[in-house]
């Protein structure tokens, strides 16, 4: 019996909206030759698996595979271990930081799936979407919805592994800002918000709003 913590990552100011997450704080007891099928049982877009709490050390899967790095996992992961100030996953080491109710990452655009940007006319060509575009496996369409204010509406399809629709995805939400070459809001999926800010030297930090919503044991399939 492991203990799971289900929330949600990237909220609205007002706590609506958010990217669901499954997070293990005692990861280390789940064996890692269970760990997919563990994520692939709970359906949810990253699952992770906390190996030291007291460095850091965690493990990001989908229900298809294991990633290097992830946003909103790695943001909702330091959202719950409150004081930690650096994440360790595959790709590297993630500085973690608070701005009064949101909680910051520092990434690197390349880390994490391969989204391609594609860029349409207006929002209305965002929402009109009915699943991801044809022959695109990491599609993040996009277009402004306030280009001076540098606030944009995306959709993030990630099918290349395994999610259909991603409610608010950081790694894509780095390299929005990568392509910018400036701080940005992404309101994203049916109502997610995502903060992101060149950090120097190719870094890109992203934040946002967390909220707690189940605590309970998992039998593990």
């Amino acid at each position: 019996m492991s203990r799971l913590h289900l929330l949600r990552v990237f909220c609205a100011e007002d706590g609506s909206g958010g990217n669901p997450l499954g997070v293990f704080l005692d990861g280390a007891a789940v064996p890692e030759e269970r760990r997919q099928a563990v994520a692939a049982d709970l359906g949810l877009s990253e699952t992770v698996f906390v190996d030291d709490p007291a460095t850091g050390e965690v493990r990001i899967f989908t229900p298809a595979e294991e990633l290097d790095f992830a946003g909103h996992p790695s943001v909702g992961t330091a959202w719950l271990l409150d004081d930690v100030q650096a994440l360790r996953t595959l790709a590297g080491e993630v500085r973690v930081w608070r701005e009064g109710e949101d909680v910051f990452v520092t990434a690197r655009p390349e880390w994490g799936p391969a989204h391609e940007l594609i860029q349409v006319d207006s929002p209305a060509d965002v929402d009109a979407l009915d699943g991801a575009p044809a022959s695109h496996d990491f599609a993040a369409v996009w277009a402004w919805m306030d280009e001076e204010a540098g606030t944009l509406r995306a959709r993030v399809f990630p099918v290349g592994i395994g999610i259909p629709e991603d409610e608010a995805t950081g790694s894509a939400a780095t390299k929005f800002c990568a392509h910018a070459g400036r701080p940005v809001e992404i309101r994203q999926g049916r109502g997610s918000r995502i903060v992101a800010r060149p950090a120097g030297d190719g870094w890109v930090e992203i934040g946002g709003r967390c909220a707690l919503d189940e605590v309970r044991d998992y039998t593990l399939p």
